[in-house]
């Protein structure tokens, strides 16, 4: 299929400037490093949006509602690429808007659909890499209108799609060499990418904050316990919040936030059970982040017990109120019998 042929290749050059979602280092990767990049299309207002991201970071953008149409750089580190790049890389991804709009036709009329209403196409590719820089494994997948799926297999020579214009898709890119160009990208020049990437933004990239943990307590209407452990300005987003009952996994019974940006760059994360009063004691919170040296485990601990000091003071001053007025009167009463 000519289009998609074009397209991939023009994701390539896309692709060449930015990369990664879960890497780590340029030096010596602890962890596996992530392209990640999506593009979609919503066809009643030909309206398209690229985004990418390096680590959870989005790092490129393209949204054809700006009054300029360009793809532009959105990293937090500095745009090292010529204004010559970024005029070629925009008309590129109009080209491939134009072919994603010209494939959500042709899904129309397999289903014999009406041109009208919203029909919508997402792509989502990219690859890992492991320790040093090899490349570990690669995903491409495509989404149209929510019922129409095809992704490549981890052998990364076949498809597996869901639909009948999936199906027709997956015949078309198995009698071209579609199927190679997707995996030639994903092994070589999406990790030379990622790579150069890491380069550009180590600073930030390779860099880790470490989570800031607590837990806290509250008093449920029905006198249970909510026990919520958090873990905050964290970086990289990867991590794991676990709660356990007498070293049992609490997992079933385990409420979790989403991964959120606290807007500094770094994550917030939480995770909360619900237990019966007197018995917060048993649970344990365990924490795995790649910025602490080793797995934490907390729990919830009661506030010390003070004496208050306030009311200390006020009965001290008192106290001596009443013990000078005493004086004052016994020495009054001296004075008048004298």
């Amino acid at each position: 299929m000519k289009n998609f042929e074009s397209q991939l290749l023009l994701l390539m050059l896309m692709v060449t400037f930015a990369t990664t979602k879960h890497s780590k280092g340029m030096k010596t990767f602890v962890t596996e490093a992530l392209l990640l990049l999506l593009s979609a299309l919503l066809a009643l207002t030909s309206h398209g949006e690229d985004v990418g991201f390096v680590d959870d970071i989005q790092f490129e953008r393209f949204n054809s509602r700006r009054n300029v149409q360009r793809t532009e750089h959105c990293a937090p580190w500095i745009d090292q690429k010529k204004p010559e790049y970024w005029k070629h890389i925009t008309n590129l991804v109009l080209s491939y808007f134009q072919e994603f709009t010209e494939v959500l036709q042709s899904m129309l009329e397999i289903y014999n659909y009406s041109a009208t209403g919203y029909h919508t196409l997402q792509r989502r590719y990219g690859c890992y890499v492991l320790p040093r820089g090899y490349f570990s494994h690669g995903f491409f997948e495509l989404a149209i209108n929510e019922h129409d799926y095809i992704r490549l297999n981890e052998d990364r020579r076949s498809w597996t799609p869901v639909g009948k214009f999936a199906k027709i898709l997956r015949k078309q890119w198995a009698t071209s060499d579609f199927t190679k160009i997707v995996r030639d990208y994903l092994e070589y020049q999406c990790v030379d990418t990622l790579l150069t990437e890491l380069e550009y933004g180590k600073e930030i990239l390779l860099t880790t904050d470490t989570p800031k943990l607590h837990v806290t307590r509250k008093v449920r209407p029905n006198k249970k316990i909510t026990l919520r452990c958090w873990a905050l300005n964290f970086y990289p987003a990867e991590i794991t919040l676990i709660w356990k009952r007498d070293e049992s996994n609490q997992t079933a019974h385990t409420e979790v936030s989403e991964t959120r940006p606290s807007g500094d760059g770094t994550f917030q994360k939480w995770a909360a059970v619900v237990v019966h009063s007197g018995e917060e004691h048993r649970y344990t919170c365990h924490v795995n982040h790649k910025g602490l040296p080793e797995p934490m485990t907390l729990r919830w601990e009661p506030p010390e017990t003070t004496v208050p000091f306030m009311p200390i003071v006020i009965a001290g001053i008192l106290g001596a109120l009443l013990m000078g007025a005493v004086m004052i009167f016994l020495i009054w009463k001296r004075k008048t019998r004298g």
